[in-house]
């Protein structure tokens, strides 16, 4: 089982002074995450949506997290593949350069960028995001793989062209896909792509979408695959502070989770007011419970259907605590079957100090009881 950090650069009461110091402090725990063991970090890309991502260009951070780094891989989690956020060509040339550059440490996350707020912004048609993030997963796989991209689909046309620089790996760098949603997770196992999920709703919903995941890799066919080189890998969210004061832990990772479940309320329906989670409340799972509600409420006010995911941003069962709380949090998420941990730790009101030292902590107790258990079990 793989270990990573995923960075969403999120926001409390934004300025341009904090703007930049998010940036910064991302980056040194990036840096900080290589030296704890971890084997991964990746980086978001949203565009506009203050308070919830100030990460608009991952492929720079990237770049320059892989500049001070050796081991570590980096990960696009995931790049908005909608045409009128990135033609896919571009994309290929971006992540082969970063891929060549890095010494072959890149993974390409693909995903929609859906909300109203990003999509206006760059001209995107709402009702072909999916279409054209599924046509660009198959442009981008066979990109790498001739030595002239052609390809003549339902949404783009591209007449013969090199695709420069290729990539260090071979055929390609991993790619993944964005599951929210079981239909996504099922289609991204069908077309032979990692799936990145999100798992706030906690380990038991975790394993029955590992299983449709499976279900679905047993049942695919080769001719959906969007490249010949199959990734199966499944990674999933795992929110976390961890500090030897167990309270003061979940008290930080609470009000974090809190601020991330209202401001992405905020973007994604029009759902949850971010300003109101700077504010500590003396019960703050009381207070993320009463938030849900709103969220319910915002929803049905608009008309907007509430799914069951509607409010698993806003479960408190995670990994806050002492190490020994992570370790047990983290062996009932391993139980569900995920290839990897993201852990969330930069969540908008936590403090830099507690999210170096969560990396600490994760990197001397919680990852080094994993590596001795599957030491053991060899």
């Amino acid at each position: 089982m793989q270990f990573s950090v995923v960075f969403e650069a999120q926001l409390a009461d934004p300025t341009v002074e904090r703007e930049h110091q998010v940036i910064r402090d991302s980056v040194e725990q990036a840096v900080l995450a290589e030296r704890m063991g971890f084997d991964r970090v990746w980086a978001v890309e949203h565009h506009s949506l203050k308070w919830y991502a100030h990460m608009s260009a991952p492929e720079v951070f990237l770049t320059w997290v892989a500049a001070r780094t050796t081991t570590i891989r980096v990960g696009h989690g995931v790049v908005c593949m909608p045409f009128n956020f990135n033609h896919p060509a571009r994309v290929a040339e971006r992540a082969a350069m970063l891929d060549l550059l890095s010494g072959g440490r890149l993974d390409l996350g693909a995903g929609r960028g859906g909300t109203e707020q990003e999509t206006s912004l760059c001209g995107v048609d709402r009702d072909r995001t999916t279409r054209e993030v599924e046509e660009a997963l198959r442009i981008i796989g066979g990109a790498w793989q001739e030595d002239e991209l052609e390809y003549h689909g339902e949404l783009i046309d591209i007449p013969p062209h090199p695709i420069l620089p290729r990539p260090r790996q071979t055929p390609h760098p991993p790619l993944f896909l964005a599951c929210s949603r079981a239909e996504t997770l099922v289609r991204a196992a069908e077309l032979g792509v990692g799936a990145l999920v999100m798992g706030f709703a906690g380990p038991e919903s975790i394993a029955l979408m590992r299983a449709a995941y499976d279900a679905a890799r047993a049942a695919r066919t080769p001719d959906s695959f969007v490249s010949t080189a199959v990734n199966d890998h499944f990674s999933v969210l795992c929110p976390t502070i961890v500090l030897d004061d167990r309270e003061e832990a979940r008290r930080v990772g609470t009000r974090g989770q809190r601020f991330f479940a209202q401001s992405i309320g905020h973007w994604y329906g029009g759902a949850g007011i971010p300003d109101e989670a700077v504010v500590a409340g003396a019960d703050e799972a009381a207070e993320m419970r009463r938030a849900a509600e709103q969220v319910v409420a915002r929803l049905h006010e608009q008309h907007i259907p509430v799914r069951p995911s509607a409010t698993a941003t806003f479960n408190a069962d995670h990994a806050y605590g002492t190490a020994d709380d992570a370790i047990a949090y983290v062996e009932r998420l391993r139980d569900a079957g995920p290839d990897e941990i993201m852990c969330l730790i930069q969540m908008g009101t936590v403090p830099q100090e507690a999210c170096l030292e969560t990396l600490r902590q994760w990197g001397e107790k919680v990852i080094p009881h994993f590596r001795a258990c599957e030491e053991s079990a060899r």
